[in-house]
């Protein structure tokens, strides 16, 4: 049996830093890692119960209309425009009625009305209805003021969505409300991507694999696996724990090598940027394709772009507050892309600054936030990238710009929530 050739995720020509290039703007680290990204081409077709979370891998096309036919929009009375015009009308009904899955079966005559649910398909000789509460009736005779426009209170046939078009584009991550759009268009499978697999790796002799293990006053415990693996699942992956690491180069080199067998991408953090003990940063630019940026970003700054083994790794600094802001900020994109999703942009809204910043020109700064009781945005007490608490504190980031900015109370900021980010 054949292996199935797979291509590079990453092209070189997109990924490299131009010569002289020492800091790269949060913007154009973004359109470079884009542009730079193949997604997985691997399909599957899976019956709609199942597809939620996944991507759409094609368009999906309507078999059905929304609605199939011409149907009520109230609780009233049908009967066609053209027997109707100013004053007070006053028309026979039929006896019967027409409801949600019991159509009637028969046309009504001009001039008479006939007794019309909410959803109900409109009898032949109907094209209007009037609210029952605008209505008297005896039973026999239903009278109301006029006139009345024509087509009020109904429903046109694929008004919603007509048979044959385009529900939902390709590249689309379905969502609860598109499985209800699709089982309304009686489309009952989809051909989606299949799901992503990440692979997670912790590294540093300072690290402690498990919460709850022993650790000297040199050590800590790993808080950004667990933090990572989580977010993975939520983005629609395939989250594979490969662990942690000591500072060892031929450890590493295991289980890198481990993760690309197993991996569409690598997500590590620690050792991303290059000092003595930075040894997975050393590691990916003698054996793989590393191109270490340096992103203008607080927190943040190195941001390790690689390939091992023909798998791309995206090495996040080790600072839990640094590792989950480019987490949001770089990897998810870049996951969502890969994964065949479209390229999510940053999604927030302005609201008053409850804080006040003077920052300096040359570089993008999330601050950790959330907004309070009176809806403006409060930020974290301390900026240090150490203070892990501020994570679970905050609800969203504020987004300062690259240029220096003095912000005063009132001030419009950008606030971005966690929910954006699919948390």
């Amino acid at each position: 049996m054949n292996t199935p050739l797979i291509p590079p995720r990453l092209r070189d020509d997109c990924m490299a830093m131009p010569q002289g290039v020492s800091w790269i703007p949060v913007d154009q680290a973004l359109t470079r890692l884009r542009d730079g990204i193949t997604p997985v081409a691997q399909t599957e077709t899976v019956p709609l119960p199942q597809a939620g979370g996944r991507v759409l891998a094609r368009p999906a096309i309507a078999r059905r209309s929304n609605p199939p036919a011409a149907n009520s929009a109230v609780d009233g009375y049908g009967f066609a425009h053209a027997a109707t015009g100013s004053g007070i009308q006053r028309l026979p009904l039929v006896q019967g009625r027409a409801a949600a899955g019991q159509p009637w079966p028969h046309a009504v005559p001009m001039g008479h009305a006939i007794r019309i649910l909410t959803g109900a398909i409109l009898p032949e000789g109907v094209d209007t209805v009037v609210l029952e509460e605008d209505c008297a009736t005896d039973g026999r005779i239903v009278a109301f003021d006029g006139p009345v426009r024509r087509g009020a209170n109904t429903r046109k046939a694929g008004e919603d969505v007509a048979r044959g078009a385009t529900a939902l584009p390709a590249g689309h991550v379905l969502r609860a409300p598109d499985l209800a759009l699709l089982a309304a268009l009686a489309i009952r499978e989809v051909e989606v991507f299949r799901p992503l697999r990440v692979a997670v790796l912790s590294t540093g002799d300072e690290i402690v694999p498990w919460p709850g293990q022993p650790a000297g006053p040199h050590q800590i415990p790993d808080a950004n696996r667990p933090m990572l693996l989580e977010l993975v699942t939520r983005w629609g992956a395939k989250a594979i724990d490969l662990g942690h690491v000591r500072d060892d180069p031929a450890a590493i080199r295991a289980v890198l090598d481990r993760g690309a067998e197993q991996a569409d991408v690598i997500l590590t953090s620690g050792g991303a940027s290059a000092g003595d003990e930075d040894h997975v940063s050393a590691l990916l630019r003698t054996e793989g394709r590393l191109s270490s940026w340096r992103i203008a970003l607080k927190p943040g700054r190195p941001l390790a772009i690689a390939e091992w083994r023909g798998v791309p790794v995206l090495g996040l600094p080790g600072n839990p507050v640094a590792a989950l802001v480019c987490a949001l900020v770089f990897a998810r994109p870049a996951i969502l892309r890969m994964a065949g999703a479209d390229w999510p942009e940053r999604r927030g809204f302005l609201v008053p600054a409850g804080f006040e910043k003077t920052k300096k020109a040359g570089r993008r700064e999330f601050l950790r936030a959330r907004i309070g009781t009176d809806g403006q945005a409060e930020v974290f007490a301390s900026e240090g990238s150490g203070r892990i608490s501020g994570l679970s504190w905050a609800t969203g980031l504020v987004e300062l710009p690259d240029q220096a900015i003095s912000i005063r109370p009132g001030d419009p900021v950008l606030f971005l929530p966690y929910g954006s980010f699919g948390l």
